[in-house]
């Protein structure tokens, strides 16, 4: 996979969700922002590149998967706001969702995310 950019895409979760709205976030100020002052997300932001987050100043729960650089999920978590995760070493991009939506798209340890990047 080569660099990303800010924009837009979806994903597919490999034996799971398919077509998930995701927002790329790739430029220092984008991730800075992140999720910040929002009310919930559609879908996905994937920061990149990434291997920790917080729920500083968030507005609701979010999970939070960290990837490696082949887009393999390390870990996922369920963040409440007001939280510092951990550093992932070998993490490489953070996927963020509200609460209990990866559950749903089947995304868990050892899943594979396909990302397709809109062209803008």
């Amino acid at each position: 996979m080569g660099r990303l950019r800010d924009g837009r895409g979806t994903l597919r979760v490999e034996g799971g969700a398919d077509g998930v709205p995701v927002e790329i976030a790739a430029s220092c100020r984008t991730r800075t922002l992140g999720l910040l002052g929002r009310d919930g997300v559609d879908g996905a932001l994937l920061l990149t590149p990434a291997n920790a987050v917080h729920t500083f100043r968030m507005r609701f729960a979010i999970d939070v998967a960290y990837l490696d650089r082949r887009l393999r999920v390390l870990a996922v978590r369920t963040m409440r706001p007001g939280r510092l995760g951990l550093p992932r070493p070998r993490a490489r991009h953070v996927l963020e969702a509200e609460a209990g939506a990866m559950a749903r798209w089947g995304l868990r340890p050892g899943a594979r995310v396909v990302l397709d990047v809109s062209e803008a």
